[in-house]
């Protein structure tokens, strides 16, 4: 499908969002799945309204968690604009979750028998802008002496595929558990949520694409961060989960 076609119009713009790129903070946030706006060109990927505006085509909440740390610790906020549905930004090319057919209950038409040229015309409009735009500022902030450490914000379902989840708050790693091990030791003095590690998600789920590209490539210490999205659901609770997690981070820094 759209073979020969740009993936996004002009009017639309880039598919990269950037706040306070000149952030004071070593923080560096990141929010791969801010949007669940559709390229108009898509249309609705034969997809229900109840189907776009549910978690599998994006994090709900997740950016303004992303929004509140970036205002709090005066860090740069990367975000991207559109839905991963047409592609997941923290999922490599070669990865079948990078545009899926199927997210969890719903299949995705509009993704189905995607040609080669379909495929790498998404990666070119999406992916690979997104992910320059990062490393572009990251380099940026090394050369005028600026360190980074990269926070990923996510949000993720109280049921999943039909099973109620106790987890509240997940801090994830990869290789590098530095600054997770961190957090979850500030997270334990004062537990105002349910937190675990690695949880609802893991490395062996593939969801630290961002972390090992940006982070552990680089040596920066790292951390991925879900948030059950059923207790950010409005400003309050938002600017609440924004506030404790600022704190956790600033803990942890300054051990």
């Amino acid at each position: 499908m759209l073979v020969g076609v740009d993936v996004l119009s002009k009017a639309e713009g880039s598919c990269v969002a950037v706040e306070r790129p000149d952030g004071r903070s070593p923080v560096f946030v990141v929010c791969e799945h801010a949007s669940n706006l559709l390229p108009s060109r898509y249309g609705n990927l034969g997809l229900s309204d109840e189907a776009l505006s549910s978690h599998i085509a994006w994090d709900p909440g997740a950016l303004a968690i992303a929004r509140g740390l970036s205002a709090s610790l005066d860090a740069t906020l990367v975000s991207q604009r559109f839905s991963r549905l047409i592609y997941d930004c923290n999922r490599p090319p070669e990865s079948p979750g990078a545009m899926p057919e199927l997210s969890e209950i719903y299949e995705i038409p509009g993704n189905r028998g995607l040609s080669t040229a379909e495929r790498e015309a998404r990666t070119r409009a999406l992916y690979i802008p997104f992910h320059d735009r990062i490393e572009t500022l990251v380099k940026e902030r090394a050369a005028r002496g600026q360190p980074t450490v990269l926070v990923t914000i996510h949000s993720f379902t109280p049921v999943y595929n039909g099973k109620p989840r106790a987890v509240e708050l997940g801090i994830l790693h990869d290789e590098d558990a530095w600054l997770a091990d961190r957090m979850l030791a500030a997270a334990a003095e004062a537990p105002l949520y349910r937190t675990e590690r690695n949880e609802p998600y893991g490395p062996k789920d593939g969801v630290t694409h961002t972390l090992k590209l940006h982070g552990i490539a680089n040596g920066l210490y790292n951390v991925m961060i879900e948030v059950r999205n059923d207790l950010i659901v409005d400003e309050v609770s938002q600017g609440v989960m924004a506030d404790y997690l600022s704190g956790l981070i600033r803990t942890s820094l300054d051990a």
